[in-house]
């Protein structure tokens, strides 16, 4: 059997540079289908699947936050938390720009700058997690304690 062959995204490079154990699980990309649409192709429950959201504060200090896939996120708690008046999410253009991905195919692994972020701690408690690789159409399966090895992250509970 042939083994697929998948771009090595910069999400991908860090992953393998840290010897994280991941699985690529590609699926058929719907536009504005999120995870919703990512967990009805690769047949997990949606909770695992944790979306990575771009935000700015107050001072236009941009940060990820990371959320199950069936959550959205309080901005006031996760503001309350950071010590910030106010936390928005940015467009697709700021985005873009903070991380070198595309909307849809956001991984917090290998930005284009260092990010701060916020993981919903109870993330850390799932056996393991879907994430974005890095391109629309392709998430990793990890460890979520692959995400402390890798990131800084700052524990919040915000999901609503």
């Amino acid at each position: 059997m042939a083994r697929e062959k998948f771009p090595a995204t910069q999400a991908i490079r860090m992953l393998r540079q840290h010897r994280v154990d991941f699985s690529l699980c590609p699926y058929r990309y719907e536009e504005k289908g999120g995870t919703t649409a990512a967990a009805k192709e690769l047949h997990v429950n949606e909770h695992l699947v944790i979306k990575t959201l771009v935000m700015e504060d107050d001072r236009g200090g941009p940060l990820l936050v990371l959320m199950h896939g069936d959550k959205q996120v309080s901005t006031k708690a996760l503001a309350r938390t950071l010590g910030v008046k106010t936390v928005r999410p940015c467009e697709a253009k700021e985005a873009h720009k903070h991380t070198g991905y595309c909307v849809g195919g956001i991984s917090p692994f290998g930005t284009r700058k260092p990010l701060r972020v916020c993981v919903e701690s109870s993330i850390m408690d799932l056996p393991k997690i879907y994430i974005n690789a890095g391109k629309r159409g392709l998430l990793a399966e990890i460890s979520p304690g692959d995400l402390e090895k890798i990131l800084h992250i700052i524990p919040v509970n915000v999901a609503i």
